[in-house]
């Protein structure tokens, strides 16, 4: 069963420019100044995001200076992988459940 946990995850990961985030969070830690230059995104939308995926779990800050970091905590798509990796094997060779109706 999916929990409101794993919903608020796949709600801060299915925008494309939050996912663009990870997906250069994967590689390096980076600050806003480098995500604005990677992206191509404003600064305000581009914390705008920050702010979801921190609220969701995915990234954590550090701060350096002036500046913050971030870096992408992967325990937490570790257990999106799991969850959905349950899923797919709950269904792989088996045949389709069906209930009878009425």
């Amino acid at each position: 069963m999916l929990t409101s946990v794993n919903a608020e995850l796949l709600r801060a990961l299915a925008d494309p420019l939050r996912l663009r985030i990870v997906c250069l969070l994967a590689h390096e830690s980076l600050c806003t100044t480098h995500l604005v230059e990677e992206t191509g995104a404003r600064q305000t939308n581009l914390s705008n995001h920050l702010r979801v995926l921190r609220e969701a779990g995915v990234v954590e800050t550090e701060p350096c200076g002036r500046f913050t970091y971030y870096r992408l905590r992967p325990e937490m798509l570790t257990d999106l992988a799991t969850f959905f990796g349950g899923l797919a094997d709950g269904r792989h060779d088996a045949p389709v459940a069906r209930r009878p109706c009425g």
